[in-house]
């Protein structure tokens, strides 16, 4: 992975939101995967965190990233419905974007940007 200037908390914390949702919706019967990315494009890195989960349906795609919107009920995943939207304005503060590839059963892609 590259080495990213900036301010260390806030990158360490979108960090840790999207691998623990990729811990935390995990398939019960499947030992989960992560693999985390990291490519150069014009003016930023791009990140990619891909994980083996439950996947969301595309419907959901941009709500997920809208504050106390959740899509599974608590008793199911534990949770408040904040940390993609901190996580989203995290990466944009920081002049990036964020966004998800998923199906439901097949996991999901997070990518996001920081400039160089």
């Amino acid at each position: 992975l590259p080495v990213v200037r900036g301010i260390r908390s806030p990158v360490r914390q979108v960090l840790q939101n999207l691998i623990g949702n990729s811990l935390k919706y995990h398939k019960k019967e499947v030992p989960p995967r992560i693999f985390i990315q990291a490519e150069e494009i014009p003016g930023f890195w791009k990140f990619s965190i891909t994980d083996n989960g439950i996947g969301i349906d595309p419907l959901f795609h941009e709500k997920i990233f809208t504050i106390f919107q959740r899509l599974h009920n608590r008793s199911e995943y534990e949770g408040t419905g904040i940390g993609l939207a901190i996580t989203k304005k995290i990466v944009e503060m920081m002049g990036g974007k964020i966004w998800v590839t998923s199906a439901e059963q097949l996991g999901s892609t997070f990518c996001f940007t920081i400039p160089k």
